[in-house]
């Protein structure tokens, strides 16, 4: 494996990245109208596409109208218009980049005023304190609903294929809907999708295999996965390792790593695991360990802001190094490693005691950056993180009235399945 970030990769399926730095997903929260890709989104994966980075992975894309992270999501299904999507894509992909598309269902994780569905594995509630009854409480899915689910992976794959994206990502990390599949604490079943990690795996497993048969064979296909929850009793890295395997003979080109959920806000940074706090490359630890025997190719997200710290993911056997904030603040930052080892960016930490509050705080506080950067301005990362979120909820009750009357204007043609 070459040790430079600027070497292309070559994927199981063929595709050619052009080097090992990847745009990670963020959740932009920045529908238009019908929940579809705005211009400002267009605009910011443009701006991204200029920046240097080999491959861009979009915000989660709901695959289910009625379940939605939050009333800004993109969705598409079945009924969404491609056309804006073509523009996403075409935006992406003009500096360069290759885009793919993460497709994702929340699952449990729905807040409590969002209309639609919130379903889970079992009827298990998000424990996050005492702000838990700002979430919904989830019904058990039914066998009925679980193999449409994996339909509307399946066509949302489809779609995006048809749209110009390059690849998909199947987000089975963070405690959304695959991930509490996976996941012994929030999966109590006692059917086919529960018990026996193989059982608690067939929900990816299946859609996994819906994707592949549905696209060509040169759409990448790739899933995010936790390294682990950073929860006693939940999904650990042997079960991230046993997953893997299951996944090498099923046409997966990547397996993203991160770690955590709601409940154990890792991915931001804010976990009780020592191993993730206060340093870069949150789950390198584990992946490392991963990467030894993976049969896949292996991309590593998580706090990622130094060119050496990038170096030390690769020469640890990972492929691909992902980033999101870093990204987020300057967007040029891959152009500027070509020239500069101590390029870098910075931001200051959150230090409330409330985990949970401090994780929704600093995605406010990026999100302020992924506006600035989609209506054309420059990142300001010194915005203070209580005025971003206060900013945010106020942007969320607009676009959760917009959301509303959407989606009761969709229910004549939409089904509960």
């Amino acid at each position: 494996m070459s040790s430079t970030l600027f070497a292309p990769l070559s994927l199981p399926s063929g595709v050619v990245l052009p080097n090992r730095l990847v745009k990670a997903a963020m959740e932009e929260n920045m529908a238009g109208e019908g929940q579809l890709p705005s211009e400002s989104l267009q605009h910011l994966y443009r701006r991204w596409s200029q920046g240097g980075t080999g491959l861009l992975i979009t915000g989660n894309v709901m695959v289910h109208a009625e379940a939605l992270t939050g009333p800004g999501g993109v969705v598409l299904d079945a009924q969404s218009p491609l056309e804006p999507f073509r523009r996403w894509a075409e935006a992406a992909k003009s500096g360069g980049a290759q885009v793919w598309m993460q497709i994702n269902h929340p699952g449990r994780q729905v807040m409590a005023d969002m209309p639609g569905v919130a379903w889970g594995p079992s009827a298990i509630r998000v424990d996050i304190g005492k702000l838990s009854n700002r979430l919904a409480h989830p019904v058990e899915m039914t066998a009925e609903q679980i193999e449409a689910t994996v339909a509307r992976f399946a066509e949302t794959a489809r779609r995006a294929e048809e749209a110009g994206f390059d690849g998909v990502e199947i987000h089975a990390a963070h405690g959304y809907l695959v991930s509490q599949f996976l996941s012994p604490l929030a999966n109590r079943r006692t059917d086919r999708w529960g018990g026996s990690l193989e059982n608690r795996a067939r929900l990816l497993l299946d859609i996994v295999r819906a994707v592949r048969a549905t696209v060509g064979a040169r759409f990448a296909v790739a899933v995010k996965l936790n390294s682990a929850d950073f929860q006693r009793g939940g999904f650990e890295a042997a079960d991230a390792r046993a997953v893997i395997e299951m996944l090498a003979p099923l046409g997966v080109d990547v397996v993203e790593l991160s770690g955590g959920s709601y409940e154990s806000p890792a991915m931001a940074g804010r976990s009780a695991d020592e191993r993730t706090l206060a340093r870069e490359a949150y789950f390198l630890t584990l992946a490392k360990e991963l990467a030894r025997n993976s049969p896949l190719p292996l991309m590593l997200t998580g706090g990622i802001v130094r060119r050496p710290v990038a170096e030390e993911v690769l020469a640890e056997g990972v492929e691909l190094v992902g980033m999101g904030t870093a990204l987020a603040v300057d967007p040029d930052l891959p152009n500027k490693w070509r020239s500069s080892v101590d390029a870098r960016v910075e931001l200051r930490p959150i230090t409330l005691q409330n985990k949970s509050m401090a994780s929704a705080m600093g995605m406010a506080r990026v999100r302020y950056q992924l506006r600035r950067l989609g209506e054309g301005g420059v990142p300001r990362p010194s915005v203070s993180p209580l005025l971003a979120y206060a900013r945010e909820e106020l942007s969320r009750r607009c676009s959760l009235r917009r959301y509303r009357k959407w989606l009761l204007a969709r229910q004549g043609t939409s089904t509960a399945l």
